[in-house]
């Protein structure tokens, strides 16, 4: 189960989408203004209009942007799934399988994307907009993997003060653009912003100001970053809206009764964490 959806399960684009969140009736990518996230659609049918989506060997997909005629513009919802860590929103992706019955794929995290010749819906050739799309899964469990591996940083994230981890994770959450620098891959913007908070945190859930109820096996205290704005975690994110929690305060924050009350004390106490 992500972010309500079951991965497999069939849903009706009409009621569990536009019903639920609301957002574009029409169009391959929806992006609700006054909901956590952006909605991605694949599908066979999309072919027919210029977009060749695919997924690769690796689970990652390459997701065409909006954009039927002419050239592709880095605007409106090509913009939104781009910067939708950057937003708080969580990106889920479907497939049509027609007649409005779409297939959950998964929760997945924009590495930015790649401009590539491709035809229109007209069959010219024309600048299109293909976005990389990664499971959240996938990161995730790359991360728990080895917290060091792929640090693009010269030195471990370790071994860095916490004004140079703070740094790096404001660079790490802003969005990849061709062209412009960025700090590494999806999975070390991650990692980058997971050491930031932890540390930030010093051994202490953020919430209660009580010390982690153990250590890891490398000693450190166990405390897991929550993403505030999102309805998961993982991915990068700005750093000002990741708190360090306990397991059973993150477990509330995800599945208490109360948890949007429990949001809103988390969100207040996010503008006192940052000032300090």
């Amino acid at each position: 189960m992500t972010s309500g959806f079951e991965r497999g399960r069939i849903y009706n684009r009409k009621k569990d989408i536009h019903g639920e969140f609301g957002g574009q009736p029409q169009g391959g990518i929806i992006t609700p203004a006054d909901a956590a996230v952006v909605i991605a659609i694949t599908g066979e049918k999309g072919i027919g209009h210029g977009y060749d989506d695919r997924e690769l060997p690796d689970k990652t997909f390459e997701y065409f942007g909006a954009g039927r005629f002419g050239p592709m513009k880095l605007s409106d919802r090509n913009k939104g799934l781009l910067e939708h860590s950057q937003k708080g929103k969580s990106l889920l992706l479907f497939r049509d399988e027609k007649r409005k019955r779409l297939r959950f794929l998964g929760e997945y995290v924009c590495d930015g994307f790649e401009w590539r010749d491709a035809p229109d819906e007209n069959k010219e050739m024309r600048p299109a907009i293909v976005f990389k799309l990664i499971p959240l899964d996938k990161i995730n469990d790359t991360i728990d993997e080895d917290p060091e591996a792929g640090d693009t940083t010269k030195r471990p994230l370790s071994e860095l003060t916490l004004e140079e981890l703070r740094k790096l994770a404001e660079a790490a959450s802003k969005p990849s653009v061709p062209g412009k620098p960025q700090v590494g891959t999806v999975y070390e913007r991650s990692r980058i912003v997971r050491a930031y908070v932890l540390a930030r945190a010093k051994g202490l859930c953020e919430y209660e100001r009580k010390p982690a109820p153990f250590l890891r096996e490398d000693g450190e205290p166990y405390l897991e970053p929550h993403h505030i704005e999102r309805l998961s975690d993982g991915g990068p994110d700005d750093p000002k809206s990741v708190i360090a929690l306990c397991p059973n305060c993150h477990r509330r924050a995800h599945s208490g009764v109360n948890k949007s009350a429990f949001k809103a004390e988390l969100v207040e106490m996010m503008k006192t964490i940052n000032r300090g």
